[in-house]
This record gives C-alpha cells, structure tokens and sequence, in this order.
C-alpha cells in the first residue's frame, strides 16, 4: 500500500471493558486523508471511550489502533503530538485565569523540545522557536476570528468564545488528524454555524482530517464525509450521512427521531 493510500486513522476491532460492562466491543472504523467522519449515537453508545482509546488514556482490550499507519499500541497521551494528534473535551480543558494567547501558546510548546538546559539558558534557537511560535499563536487567533479578545481573560468570556480557544490550543499543536469531542454541545445556532465553517476551513486550508462525536445532527449531516453510528459499544451502521439518515437501526437507536432525515 503506497503512502497515498493510508488511512489517516484506522481503527479495527477495538473493544474495551470496564468490569462487567462492555464499553466497545469489536468497532473498526477508516478515516482517509482530509476527511471529515463523525461518531454519533446515543448516550453511553460508546463514543468517548473509543476517543479516549486513540487518545491513549485506555489501552484496548483487544484489536488495533493506527494513526497514518503508525500504531499507538504502548503509547501515552503526551505521544499524541508525534503522531500528529490533537483533541478537544467534551467539558471545557481551557485555562481560565490566562489569556487568549497564553492558552493557545499552551498548545504551541508541545512542538517545542527544548531540554531543561537550553531552556534556562534561553539558547538562540529557544528564542527563535519561541519567536514562531507567537507567530504562528497569532494566525490561529486570527483564523478562528478572535483578534478582538486576544489578551482577554479565557474566564470571563461566553461559552462559545471559550470553545474557540480550545479549538485554537488544539491547531497549536499542528495535528493532521484531529479529535472534536461534541464541540458544538451548549451553542445557540449562531456559534454552531460559526464552528462548522471553521471546521470545514480546517479541512480544506490546512489538510486536517477530523473525527467529531457530535449530538447536533444538523452539523454532522452538512459537513461529515462519513458517519459511523455506535450503540451499546457496537458499530450499527457507517457509510454516508445520507446512508446512515435512512438505516433503519440508526433509527430505531434514536427512537424514531427525526431529526436525522434533516
């Protein structure tokens, strides 16, 4: 298989039990280049944990997990940004008491290896790469719009500018494939909208492929290339979202809701 034809995220009979519960039970899943895929499905599908399994925070009971072809087997969190790897919460992870550009420098450093020495000595080439590094911190700010509240408090702003700089700390890290954990959960439709543009710009200006759990049907069915629908630990349908809207079992898991045929 030519390098062209790597999967930017294969997952393939993952499964994961926690005590008497099976958490996931033999989910695979192909994610190519520059796509974007979305993970839905109800609560307590599964959806988190095969997250925190490409994370590294579980190892898997059993199957295989590759990034680009690399496996994450024996890896930890702090691995991810070698592989490419950045990933948004559910539940906000920002610093609230820093500001805007001090949060996404957060993200930035990880692509700093500077050792404690070079470091202290603030070496000519620390303070270059601390030099591209605001730089760079600068242009995520102003792509994802929020020049006006750059030295703002991360705390006193709206829910929605919030998940932004999570955004933003998460494209410091310069992923090719990166994670949205039901990045739009909370938003009024305003900064819905806004996130799903951004997240299309992610794709087509900077080549990242995302993998999103989301609840908002109406974002995964817009911009998703792919979905892969989880219930009970199990994958009960993939494929398009026009495919997956009019699948039966997806249905049935929704209880009939509508919303999926939107």
């Amino acid at each position: 298989m030519g390098a062209i034809d790597t999967p930017m995220l294969e997952i393939a009979g993952a499964a994961k039990r926690f005590g008497g519960v099976q958490a996931l039970a033999e989910v695979s899943l192909t994610v190519a280049p520059g796509a974007i895929c979305s993970v839905i499905g109800p609560n307590g599908a599964g959806k988190t944990t095969l997250f925190n399994l490409v994370s590294c925070f579980f190892r898997p009971d059993s199957g295989t997990i590759r990034v680009d072809g690399r496996s994450l087997a024996g890896r930890a969190p702090h691995h991810l940004p070698d592989f490419g790897v950045a990933r948004t919460f559910q539940n906000l992870a920002v610093f609230k008491h820093r500001s805007v550009v001090e949060n996404i420098l957060v993200g930035m450093h990880s692509r700093i290896h500077a050792d404690p020495f070079s470091a202290a000595a603030f070496l000519p080439w620390v303070r270059r790469s601390e030099v591209v590094a605001r730089e760079r911190a600068e242009e995520i700010i102003e792509f994802l719009e929020i020049e006006a509240w750059r030295d703002a408090t991360v705390g006193g702003l709206s829910y929605g500018l919030q998940k932004r700089v999570e955004l933003g700390r998460a494209l410091a890290m310069q992923p090719r494939l990166l994670l949205l954990d039901e990045m739009v959960s909370g938003m009024n439709q305003e900064e819905t909208e806004d996130i799903a543009r951004f997240i299309l710009d992610i794709r087509e200006e900077r080549g990242v492929t995302v993998v999103m759990i989301e609840h908002e049907m109406g974002i995964v069915m817009d911009i998703s290339d792919q979905v892969m629908v989880l219930n009970f630990g199990r994958s009960i349908a993939a494929g398009t979202p026009a495919e997956v809207a009019q699948d039966e079992r997806v249905v049935a898991a929704y209880l009939g809701s509508t919303r999926l045929a939107a």
